[in-house]
């Protein structure tokens, strides 16, 4: 796909997206019966946008966003960057493709930013981790990753290791740490090689990294 196809491409995602946003959001104020088949009928004309987009299925769309109500929101991806003393980053191979990412996941109601991103490291590399600073606050949308049908915030901290133990979770299987310039093949829509180059840099100063 040439750049200016997939300039096109996004947008047309990004529209799409929009699109079913305004829907999901009016359907959660509205009170009148007639706006409400109003919000329906555009909510349905998003999914099969996004179908036909995606190249999905409009009830598969359909069935992704089922259970997204109320005033719409992007999603919360909370990630955690943990370095060893010679400078590696702890990775975790995820079992749903087999390819290597950051710990962490969608963040659970409940606890706090940086708690959810100790929990994803505890559960799935095993680690205790104490959460010292964020590093990067990135809107997916702004960086090279596969198209979603989601609009996805990604927050990025740093943690340091408390101490080893079991992974509790099944989401991961296989765990270890990887010199930021040799990488395995990653889970490129968690992670992208240029963004573990650039939280490397980050650790190493003081600032933090957003869009």
């Amino acid at each position: 796909m040439t750049s200016e196809s997939q300039a096109s491409f996004n947008r047309r995602l990004d529209q799409a997206r929009r699109l079913l946003a305004l829907a999901q959001t009016g359907l959660h104020y509205t009170t009148g019966v007639f706006d409400k088949e109003r919000y329906e009928e555009i909510a349905a004309i998003a999914h099969e946008q996004i179908a036909e987009i995606a190249s999905l299925k409009t009830d598969e769309v359909a069935e992704l966003f089922a259970f997204e109500s109320g005033y719409a929101n992007p999603k919360l991806d909370v990630r955690c960057a943990v370095f060893d003393d010679a400078g590696q980053i702890l990775l975790v191979r995820e079992a749903a493709d087999g390819l290597w990412s950051l710990p962490g996941g969608w963040a659970d109601v409940g606890l706090s930013p940086a708690e959810n991103a100790a929990k994803e490291v505890r559960e799935e590399s095993g680690y205790t981790v104490e959460i010292v600073r964020l590093l990067a606050a990135w809107d997916t949308a702004k960086h090279p990753h596969p198209p979603s049908v989601f609009h996805i915030w990604k927050l990025v901290f740093l943690g340091t290791v408390q101490h080893s133990g079991e992974r509790i979770g099944e989401e991961t299987d296989a765990v270890g740490f990887f010199s930021p310039d040799d990488l395995p093949p990653l889970s490129l829509g968690r992670i992208m090689p240029e963004q573990i180059r650039r939280l490397d840099e980050l650790r190493r100063g003081a600032g933090v990294d957003f869009d």
